[in-house]
């Protein structure tokens, strides 16, 4: 058995528990990958920014703004597609295809979403990018960071955060214009006769914005996002990352050194230590070290290791997207090998493809034109001083169109039937105006005639058809007899 151990007899360095997090001073960089996140911010940003001042004709009496939530009149609007709040399994549908186009992301290409289309990376990116038109680059910033101020530093600090806070300012007003008329609320916003609401909304997004693009940066992807935990547990060995070969790269020396062993026919490297790949990180990493949670796949490090390996003649992607299983192929003298489709795959893009056809089914088979029937609890039938037996329900109709409607109302399911809507004139045919883009609750009342046998209850079917359009919908109930 052993011992008790003294706590008090332990040699415990002292220090603190919690290191603060340095402050990344990522460097510009150039090449492909760079490129393809100028593309892609600016598309996300434009598509952002601009896309609720997108007309898109609905005729008359409906919203032209392409993309619209419109809670006062529970619509969503997605230029041709217009959802009401019971088809809310749509976005169901939606979410679950998201999540599967995420998981097949990472299973091809790691976490691709973090490194070029997470609104995060998106505005921290612009952020920086800011940063860097007043503040100069890494070193300049780094030395600025350490000197002391001076009314031009000051001045080029009050500069960086205007921008910063006009930025989120209007990343804010852009996302409450997907809530109303844009050209009306901006007009309102300016005039001060906005809702509160709006106002507030806007203060919070500027504050959220400039918060986690402007100062936090890197530690939301690193501490608060929960994505890389989920992306570490979803990843196998065939899916692609940002990978430092160093199958290829060690060991690591100065290109003199280099050139001397290589004459001599021995083993050299070709990471000359330069650390480009880390200065450029935007989270401060040093991918040379292997797979790790602050990696957001951006490609920035390899577009630095190329240019520097082209600067000193060597073969450029010794950092690329690759697999461990690669660079032990290649370790053991086997060729790389790459499998995208693999069972994950197959089943992510089943998943999605499934989901997307049954939504589009959905919405091209669906109708405009709804109904409900609901029979009464209390009294479930009324026998008339004729013999005839009666039986009343509520029928709501919703017409999704923006006109008028008439809607004529029959029913089947029993023997000479008679119709009668509560507040309606009797013409021959039991019609409903139902208005544009409304629900309507009637009271219909049923009657079968007294020579008619009847079981205890009947399943009866009622059919709406809408007279002009022939579009019919039906509902069954039951008639119930003594």
């Amino acid at each position: 058995m052993n011992k008790p151990v003294d706590p008090t007899t332990l040699d415990i360095p002292e220090g603190p528990l919690y290191a603060s997090a340095k402050k990344v001073y990522p460097q510009s960089a150039s090449g492909t990958f760079r490129n393809v996140k100028w593309g892609l911010m600016a598309f996300c940003l434009g598509v952002y920014y601009f896309l609720p001042f997108v007309r898109w004709d609905r005729g008359p009496g409906s919203p032209n703004q392409a993309v619209l939530v419109d809670f006062p009149n529970r619509r969503f609007y997605f230029f041709f597609i217009e959802l009401w709040p019971q088809e809310v399994y749509y976005f169901t549908g939606l979410l679950v295809i998201a999540a599967m186009a995420l998981f097949l992301m990472n299973a091809i290409g790691g976490r691709i979403w973090c490194g070029y289309w997470c609104p995060q990376t998106v505005w921290t990116d612009l952020f920086l990018t800011v940063e860097r038109f007043i503040e100069g680059d890494r070193r300049e910033r780094m030395r600025k960071a350490k000197s002391k101020l001076t009314p031009r530093r000051v001045g080029e600090i009050t500069a960086k955060h205007a921008i910063w806070l006009f930025i989120a300012w209007w990343t804010g007003g852009a996302w409450v214009l997907y809530f109303a008329d844009a050209p009306t609320l901006v007009y309102n916003l300016a005039t001060f006769q906005a809702p509160m609401l709006a106002y507030a909304s806007i203060a919070i997004l500027t504050f959220t914005t400039y918060t986690l693009a402007g100062h936090m940066r890197e530690q939301v992807c690193i501490y608060m996002c929960p994505w890389p935990r989920i992306q570490a547990a979803l990843t196998d060995e065939w899916a692609l990352n940002v990978t430092y070969r160093y199958d290829r790269g060690e060991p690591r020396m100065p290109v003199p050194k280099a050139k001397e062993l290589r004459a001599k026919s021995l083993p050299s490297g070709d990471c000359i230590n330069c650390r480009q790949c880390v200065a450029v990180c935007p989270t401060g990493v040093d991918i040379r070290e292997g797979a790790q949670l602050g990696c957001i796949q951006c490609g920035l490090c390899i577009d630095a290791c190329d240019a520097m390996m082209t600067r000193i003649g060597r073969a450029p992607r010794l950092i690329a997207y690759d697999t461990e299983v690669n660079i032990k192929r290649r370790l053991e003298g086997l060729p790389s090998i790459y499998r995208f489709i693999r069972a994950r795959t197959l089943i992510y893009i089943a998943i999605i493809a499934i989901t997307g056809l049954i939504m589009l089914y959905s919405l091209a088979a669906r109708s405009l034109l709804g109904m409900n029937v609901l029979h009464d609890r209390n009294p479930l039938f009324v026998t008339l001083s004729d013999g005839s037996v009666r039986n009343a329900y509520t029928v709501r109709f919703l017409n999704k169109r923006t006109d008028l409607r008439s809607i004529e109302l029959t029913v089947a399911g029993v023997p000479h039937p008679a119709l009668h809507v509560i507040g309606e004139e009797q013409t021959g045919r039991t019609v409903v105006a139902v208005g544009p883009d409304q629900t309507r609750e009637v009271r219909v009342l049923v009657t079968v005639p007294p020579d008619v046998k009847l079981d205890k209850s009947t399943l009866v079917t009622f059919t709406a058809r809408d007279i002009g359009s022939g579009e019919a919908v039906t509902g069954s109930e039951h008639f119930v007899a003594p």
